[in-house]
């Protein structure tokens, strides 16, 4: 018997936390069910072989598959409406999460757009956002960047480190609160509830795309808007940060942001650069014990 529609079915729960995380803007049915046949599919034909989007498409997939267990067997086991239900139980929890977050974050973010202690000069309302500027979904718009500033010789400079951003991911996964206090584990947290330590992809196009939304002029968020363009916005913050030939900004991008949200975790600890004067001297120390061992043979 399927499931009732509440907000505590585990399947509910998951696609909350993977669409904040993972994937948000997509369709949960069609995706199981495409993920399946195309597992037949590959047994003929590499991945590789696929479109970009398709390729993305079994990527979230077999995430999916992984992070639940035993959803696979079911997915394989059921019958066509299984499949169906088990898609539109983890929508629901996505789509939930996404209109929980818009709620929230609607007046969080006029009080951080407004410095401490001064007073609004336009008559801007939490309820109201027509006086906020628009956005193409293909224009990034300046709060991405670190002190809104755009360097054109240097893209990457500063890109996806605005502070607005850094506030709206402390709002969503530590807390509220986290936004002006030393982040710390609470129980109301989701990043604790999914024990969740490190930044991701996902999650970071997720909190952009919100923060996106909020500065626009509209009061529903839809995948298709057309004043923000929300789904080409968020699958081209996807492309950049996915894309292996940004991987080593990339990788510089996701240690400073767990670095600044999950301070403690092992995860923001970044590598020691090859280049550097411990890794010369690790280098060296290397190559006399490899000498020495030589010697002795």
């Amino acid at each position: 018997m399927a499931l009732g529609w509440t907000s505590s079915n585990p399947l509910v729960l998951h696609g909350r936390h993977f669409g904040r995380t993972v994937f948000s803007l997509c369709n949960y049915p069609a995706l199981l069910t495409a993920g399946i046949l195309r597992l037949e599919e590959l047994q003929d034909s590499p991945i590789e072989d696929y479109p970009a989007d398709v390729q993305r498409e079994h990527r979230v997939f077999m995430n999916l598959i992984d992070s639940y267990p035993g959803l696979l067997d079911r997915l394989t086991a059921g019958e066509e409406d299984d499949v169906i239900h088990i898609g539109e139980m983890l929508g629901k929890g996505a789509s939930g999460a996404r209109g929980d977050n818009t709620k929230t974050l609607k007046s969080a973010v006029l009080e951080w757009l407004v410095p401490r202690g001064q007073v609004v000069i336009l008559p801007l309302s939490r309820n109201i956002k027509a006086v906020k500027p628009q956005f193409a979904g293909d224009q990034w718009p300046m709060f991405l960047y670190a002190g809104y500033e755009y360097d054109p010789e240097d893209p990457w400079k500063g890109l996806l480190r605005g502070e607005i951003l850094i506030f709206g991911f402390k709002h969503v996964f530590t807390s509220p609160s986290s936004v002006d206090r030393e982040p710390k584990a609470t129980r109301a947290g989701n990043a604790y509830l999914h024990s969740m330590k490190s930044v991701t992809k996902g999650s970071l196009a997720y909190i952009t795309t919100q923060v996106q939304f909020e500065l626009s002029s509209l009061s529903v968020f839809s995948r298709t808007d057309m004043v923000t363009d929300s789904e080409n916005f968020y699958h081209s913050i996807l492309d950049l940060l996915e894309d292996p030939n940004e991987s080593e900004e990339v990788v510089d991008l996701m240690i400073w942001w767990t670095h600044r949200i999950f301070p403690n975790s092992s995860s923001s600890q970044r590598d020691v650069s090859k280049h550097s004067a411990l890794s010369k001297i690790q280098e060296k120390c290397a190559a006399l014990q490899q000498r020495a061992n030589a010697n002795t043979t």
